[in-house]
């Protein structure tokens, strides 16, 4: 059995528990207001490292002191190539999480949230590592099933998750009030680096066209043109051109031009997923959704808020908190707003307990008049996707059997100026507003 030193039974039950979801292209660590985020990079720096976002701006610059494997490779295996004073991968993993803890203001208690492709004997050096950090750990689960308790339905739910040097698709099983963890499948030579790879190939060849300019001929450009590379994607998620600057020389780069740098992704994911039914749902970190394609070549797919896995594991706290007993790894949990059933662990079954409380379901707005067609943007009408049509990353507009609603994070959203209500059905003529951004119509396009 995985297992970890078991905290003293004398610590405060209603102490607030901090939450770190592992996934190495974005680890998250909630304390309460606190939200921190850091790519699983590191860099020497001396004799000392830096962590996530401060290393990966210097990735292109200084690509002999960085390592990206070893949230991928985590074991005790002796690091090659070496990388100053760690001695495996083990130690580098160690080095992060007490950054990211006193990043934080050095939570006491800390429940885990990992991916389903850790191996066993990863997840035990995991807890090991754990045991000589500076805080305890009280819960560890399969992240993708924590996002999946969030979702009810009667089709197949799967969970697409884009790690630095792969991808990973889950798929889940509805049993009764439970969400099951059934398989984890890697998809090699799909991760976030491998995309970003490609993606700057093609964009320093459109410089190259476009102004005689190659990005990539020095690490001081290429760097900026990787840095500027999520802010290009996000734009081209609204838009079916954008301009990208780098070092003073400017180009147009479309949507369409990017589509083959996730060939390999969109060739791949299908074979895994098997013939899709109109009632299945696929899942998606907002890291992966920013890939140009995606959404057209997985058109049930949904994506996730940024923090869902808070989310759900704020509400899970009663079955996943394990403070006096060995922690096991969580593969299944109660549906949110469902009935009562208990906690399924691996390997070892633990006894039946309460589902967390959640709000009830909300009540769908009926909407009135013709349902909209198209959605009108800067003047530029774009068809509605019933599986889901992107606003902004992290937020959809899609359609179910009630009719047009949106999903996803939308406490920024107005809606005629109002602020949208969770289960609001949308009509033709609705004007739609995220934050300060730009205004869009929903219309109907007769043939």
């Amino acid at each position: 059995m995985l297992t970890s030193a078991c905290c003293a039974s004398w610590w405060p039950s209603n102490m607030s528990i901090a939450i770190l979801d592992i996934n190495d292209s974005n680890l998250q660590l909630w304390d309460g207001s606190a939200h921190l985020q850091s790519p699983g990079y590191a860099l020497l720096d001396g004799r000392q490292y830096q962590f996530g976002n401060a290393a990966r701006s210097a990735a292109r610059l200084r690509p002999r002191d960085i390592n990206t494997r070893y949230w991928w490779q985590l074991s005790t295996e002796p690091l090659q190539p070496a990388l100053g004073p760690a001695r495996h991968t083990g130690d580098l993993v160690h080095a992060q999480l007490q950054e990211l803890h006193r990043a934080a203001g050095q939570p006491g208690e800390i429940l885990l949230a990992v991916s389903g492709s850790m191996q066993r004997d990863q997840l035990a050096l995991l807890l090991g590592i754990t045991q000589q950090c500076s805080f305890s750990a009280v819960g560890l689960v399969n992240r993708s099933v924590a996002l999946g308790s969030l979702y009810g339905g009667p089709g197949r739910l799967l969970h697409l998750e884009v790690q630095l040097h792969q991808a990973v698709i889950t798929e889940l099983a509805g049993r009764g009030n439970q969400i099951e963890l059934l398989r984890t499948t890697p998809l090699p030579g799909c991760g976030l680096l491998q995309l970003q790879e490609k993606l700057v190939e093609i964009i320093a060849t459109a410089f190259i066209r476009q102004t005689r300019f190659d990005p990539r001929r020095k690490a001081a450009t290429e760097q900026l043109l990787y840095d500027a590379l999520p802010d290009a994607l996000r734009a081209l998620g609204s838009n079916s051109e954008t301009n990208l600057e780098v070092s003073g020389y400017r180009i147009r780069i479309s949507r369409s031009e990017l589509l083959p740098a996730g060939q390999r992704l969109f060739d791949s994911a299908p074979e895994i997923l098997g013939a899709l039914r109109p009632d299945d749902r696929i899942l998606v970190d907002p890291v992966a959704a920013l890939l140009p394609g995606l959404h057209e070549h997985l058109p049930q797919l949904e994506v996730l808020a940024a923090d869902s896995v808070r989310l759900a594991l704020e509400q899970h706290l009663d079955q996943l908190v394990q403070r006096e007993q060995a922690l096991s790894f969580v593969t299944s949990l109660p549906r949110l707003g469902g009935h009562s059933a208990a906690t399924t662990q691996q390997p070892v079954t633990a006894p039946a307990a309460e589902p967390a409380t959640a709000p009830p379901d909300p009540v769908p707005v009926p909407a009135q008049g013709p349902a909209p067609t198209h959605l009108l943007v800067d003047g530029r009408a774009q068809a509605l996707a019933s599986g889901g049509s992107a606003l902004e990353p992290g937020c959809q507009i899609y359609r179910d059997a009630s009719g047009w609603q949106l999903r996803g994070d939308t406490a920024a959203v107005q809606v005629n100026a109002a602020p949208y209500r969770a289960g609001q059905l949308l009509q033709r003529g609705d004007r739609i507003r995220i934050g300060n951004g730009s205004e869009a119509q929903l219309i109907e396009v007769t043939p």
